[in-house]
């Protein structure tokens, strides 16, 4: 899935209530690009999704939350990401396999090569070309998510959320060519600017505006 013609993928990742919906859709709109999600992108996958986030389902075994994600993101490669990267359509998602990594490994205690090389593998070793990290320290984040009824990964405790904010850390600066972090607690015009100026110096001319 290389090649000229290929279209470009941007992943937005980050905890809960870090903007990366509103700031993708901000960026899908700017380059004609497809907007997507994980989980629950797909017909199977919005199954997946109910599953996963919803807190009827109670507790789970880490390695079966991080089996759900994979397959949630198989099924969204091989059904929307790939076809589209490959037609020459510029892709954009609200989480991807860092997600992963940094709730089923750094959160719930899997090991994080063990569970990056699983979505590596349900994925067809599909890496984005650019990862954009929104970040938010957790006690802001907390205070975004307003509604009555949170799921499953909003209701975990604070220490949860700031060893999943450690495992977004972690991943950008070990791939630092490949992501950014953005600080995103301030104005959302503002972040959508400093995302912009990056992909438009990485990824060069010829993107629309």
């Amino acid at each position: 899935m290389s090649g000229p013609d290929r279209g470009r993928f941007i992943a937005f990742e980050g905890g809960e209530a870090a903007g990366k919906s509103t700031q993708a859709e901000r960026l899908a709109r700017r380059i004609g690009a497809l907007r997507t999600f994980e989980p629950g992108a797909t017909v199977a996958g919005a199954t997946i999704r109910s599953i996963f986030l919803d807190p009827a389902t109670g507790d789970l075994d880490p390695r079966t939350e991080a089996l759900l994600m994979a397959a949630d993101r198989a099924e969204h490669v091989a059904s929307q990401i790939g076809p589209a990267l490959a037609a020459g359509q510029h892709v954009v998602t609200d989480r991807y396999l860092y997600s992963s990594v940094a709730y089923q490994a750094h959160g719930r205690g899997l090991d994080p090569a063990q569970v990056r090389d699983l979505s590596l593998w349900a994925t067809g070793g599909l890496e984005p070309d650019l990862v954009v990290l929104l970040d938010v320290p957790v006690d802001v984040a907390r205070a975004r998510v307003r509604h009555a009824a949170p799921d499953r990964l909003e209701s975990e405790s604070v220490e949860f959320h700031d060893r999943v904010r450690s495992g977004f850390h972690a991943q950008a600066t070990a791939d630092a060519d490949r992501w950014i972090i953005v600080d995103a607690t301030g104005d959302v015009d503002g972040i959508e600017e400093q995302i912009w100026l990056r992909v438009e110096s990485l990824l060069g001319p010829g993107w629309a505006t």
